[in-house]
């Protein structure tokens, strides 16, 4: 497996090369997941696979790629009769590009001629296309949910169904899944995730050395390709024989009871869900021993099954980064061996001791909370203002918040919280198509087409339909928005307990937006100023790490954080356009920062309404007397206040403030 650098200069790269190679041994293993950051060459290492693969024989003429020994009895250009004519040819590798559209993915149907001949003239897609090869989805994180949704599908069945207006196609589609991401972009939906095999971390080496020879191997690349590809041609043949040589043996690798076992066991101690990972780790250790030549399965196989297929099966939520405890692993896989543990592990806190599993978890938050981070304000009062800056407080425990949504119907990406028109949704009406047809409205169309029947010289039982007949369905559906928080960090907010509860309601509100698919933004604003503590993002992780480091302390500048909350807004806008934007912000409402600051604050919340942008403010005062500060600046943002009570989905305060709400 050639690329044109070393893999040594990436870290993680000897993990992302067995992977990749342990699939092409057996597509059974399910696929890749490739998570890096940018300029990794993650992309390099998995279009080099395609040229390891071993040549396919596939029907002559069939766009299905059927398998002549065993041709698919449902294929669309069928029925084929073993033993027919075939060829050989390459095994393909299929880019799904993150824009492409549903007909692009699944095919499409010719509308006007099902219509006007009543024919299924059908048009294959990529699924057809990745069928017995690979489907590459660079940037997988950042695919559109209908899409996702259709690979699922797919993936699940190893068919794909298109049904469109009584007409339908299925056909074959079993192909091996690689993707690959960077988290800082935003993370996969747990159900997309879980289709992925195996999954590998890689980042780029320090080493100045290491990464000197990358660049001279890329260089050289530049300046001849035919001779650097020459020169690793040996190389990549010995490769493609031993995958050619561990297809063969993995017919004959056992799989004992005691490795079971020990699969078993690991995938319960990390408690990850369902069975597919047990399935995944067994199919992967088996792969493992025959990429070696053996033909039994070893506890080193098990071990590195593990490392490979369970790292981002064991997220218990979307903040959780993946990985594995590799001493806890040891651990499972000694206990399970069969071997006397006293040998093994004489260690009391081990996994016999009942002390050593918990270990990892219980030496974090309340091992460091005594005294490790002071709270703001011992005697339980706000901070006064002007006083310094105060050590982070952890997060309370999140919870469902209620449904926040722009009003109105907005024309951005496909989501899960405000009106949209999509391509996706219930059907609402219909109009001109622009551009080339994708969803008919098939009885618009016929009343378009009905009072010109006798002019067109229609004599049969046909309708006689034309292009400008065909009518387009006009659908609604979700879109995901932009959320960014405004949030007050100054010594107003800094008691403890404040703090943490106010943390708590964000990080619940972060959790909702990953749930809906939207990007967020964080402005924070304490002191004498405000600043972007993250650039609006799909990268939900990065806005909960960021949120959980910030610190309080100062005088409240709720002008500075509105106006730098405008500012973020309208470059997003120009980037941007079609996504429609809804502003949290988290106070108390005071202002104390600059000259005349609230006039001050209150002439920049009216540009957020002068602006139309959509808006809520989290009230965070608390204590039995209140000023209501928070909800004069929402009648000045022209958006609702919420108090961290009503934001929760359950709360009985919320209920009937909606009740009144309504009746009014």
């Amino acid at each position: 497996m050639s690329t044109p650098f070393p893999f040594t200069a990436v870290v993680g790269q000897d993990d992302l090369r067995l992977a990749l190679l342990l699939n092409a041994v057996s597509p059974a293993v399910g696929g890749v997941l490739v998570r890096g950051e940018k300029g990794t060459a993650k992309s390099t290492a998995v279009r080099a696979l395609s040229a390891l693969l071993p040549t396919v024989d596939v029907v002559a003429g069939c766009r299905f790629s059927c398998d002549p020994a065993e041709p698919d009895p449902a294929c669309p250009d069928g029925p084929h009769h073993p033993p027919g004519a075939f060829e050989s040819r390459p095994a393909r590798m299929v880019e799904l590009p993150v824009g492409a559209s549903e007909d692009r993915l699944v095919g499409a149907l010719d509308i006007e001629r099902a219509l006007a001949e009543g024919v299924k003239a059908f048009e294959p897609g990529l699924l057809a296309d990745a069928h017995r090869g690979i489907l590459y989805v660079d940037e997988v994180n950042l695919l559109h949910d209908h899409l996702v949704d259709l690979l699922l599908d797919a993936a699940a069945m190893g068919a794909s169904y298109v049904e469109r207006e009584g007409v339908s196609v299925r056909h074959a589609a079993r192909f091996l899944l690689v993707g690959t991401m960077n988290p800082e972009e935003g993370e996969l939906r747990p159900q997309l995730l879980d289709r992925f095999g195996l999954t590998v971390e890689v980042a780029a080496s320090r080493e100045p050395d290491l990464r000197v020879e990358v660049v001279r191997r890329r260089l050289a690349y530049d300046d001849d390709p035919a001779g650097f590809t020459a020169r690793w041609a040996d190389e990549e043949a010995a490769v493609r024989q031993r995958i050619v040589a561990a297809r063969e043996l993995l017919p004959s690798v056992r799989l004992g009871d005691g490795a079971l076992r020990q699969i078993a066991a690991t995938c319960a101690a990390f408690e990850v869900d369902g069975m597919r990972a047990d399935i995944v780790m067994a199919r992967t250790a088996t792969a493992l021993a025959a990429w070696a030549g053996r033909t039994v399965v070893l506890a080193e196989d098990v071990r590195q099954a593990a490392l490979l297929a369970l790292p981002h099966r064991r997220r218990r939520n979307p903040f959780d980064a993946p990985g594995l405890d590799e001493d806890r692993l040891d651990e499972t896989l000694a206990e399970f061996s069969g071997q006397d543990e006293s040998d093994d592990d004489p260690d009391p806190d081990g996994p016999g001791g009942g002390g050593g599993r918990p270990a990892p978890e219980d030496g974090g938050p309340q091992g460091g909370d005594t005294g490790a981070r002071p709270e703001a304000g011992e005697d339980g009062e706000p901070q006064a203002a002007g006083a310094g800056e105060q050590s982070p407080v952890r997060a309370a425990e999140p919870f469902r918040t209620k449904a926040l949504s722009v009003p109105g119907i907005g024309e951005g990406a496909a989501g899960r919280r405000s009106r949209a028109r999509t391509e996706h949704g219930r059907t609402t009406g219909a109009r001109r198509p622009r551009g080339a047809l994708t969803k008919l409205h098939l009885a618009a169309t016929v009343r378009a087409a009905a009072p010109h029947q006798r002019a067109r010289g229609r004599s049969g039982p046909g309708l006689v339909v034309r292009r400008d007949d065909l009518r387009q369905a006009a659908r609604e559906g979700r879109e995901g928005n932009l959320v960014l928080f405004v949030v007050d960090a100054s010594g107003s907010m800094a008691a403890r307990q404040r703090m943490s509860a106010v943390k708590g309601a964000v990080l619940s509100l972060l959790l909702d937006a990953y749930q809906r698919r939207d990007k967020v933004g964080l402005v924070t604003f304490r002191g004498s100023a405000a600043e972007v503590a993250l650039p609006p993002t799909s990268s939900v992780d990065a806005a909960a790490a960021r949120l959980e480091s910030l610190p309080t302390g100062g005088r409240t500048p709720l002008a500075a954080g509105l106006l730098k909350a405008h500012d973020v807004l309208r470059v997003e806008r120009l980037r941007d356009p079609a996504r429609r934007a809804l502003v949290v912000v988290v106070t108390d409402g005071r202002a104390t920062g600059g000259p005349e600051p609230v006039a001050l604050a209150g002439r920049a919340a009216r540009l957020f309404a002068a602006d139309g942008l959509a808006s809520v403010v989290v009230d965070c005062e608390s204590g039995p007397v209140r000023l209501g500060l928070a909800g004069q600046l929402a009648g000045e943002l022209g958006g609702t206040a919420v108090t961290l009570d009503e934001l929760r989905a359950d709360s009985i305060a919320g209920l009937v403030k909606d009740v009144q709400r309504r009746a009014a």
